[in-house]
């Protein structure tokens, strides 16, 4: 069984930062393609950065466009999110995703991803 193990959310002023990390169990890492999304209260869980299997395809949703990347280390397992210039508006679980398989899949998608972290909460007070 794939266990996704998030860590490095917290309470930081608007402007901070913050790097999540998502480190991900098992030998077949380096073949998922990664998936970060977030869910704030009462809200539907959204897509927030993408990165393939090989490392590429990277993609932001708007909202992060220039303030979030989205990394990955294949020989530590982890997947990274570094978050720039927060903004309140950012304040959500966020949670890492993986996807096993390859072929065709749209990744902003949640039903794209085949395991999922516990999330992990970033609270960005204004």
């Amino acid at each position: 069984q794939v266990q996704l193990v998030e860590s490095g959310g917290g309470l930081v002023q608007a402007g901070g930062s913050l790097r999540l990390s998502c480190a991900v169990s098992g030998r077949t890492f380096s073949t998922y393609a990664m998936g970060w999304f977030r869910q704030a209260p009462g809200k539907e869980r959204e897509f927030v950065a993408h990165n393939s299997w090989s490392g590429g395809n990277l993609d932001y949703a708007d909202s992060v466009k220039g303030r979030f990347t989205i990394s990955r280390d294949n020989a530590k397992n982890t997947v990274y999110l570094q978050m720039n210039s927060l903004k309140p508006e950012d304040t959500a679980v966020y949670y890492c995703a993986a996807r096993r398989a390859r072929g065709s899949y749209y990744y902003p998608s949640p039903n794209a991803y085949n395991y999922w972290g516990q999330g992990t909460q970033v609270t960005v007070s204004s």
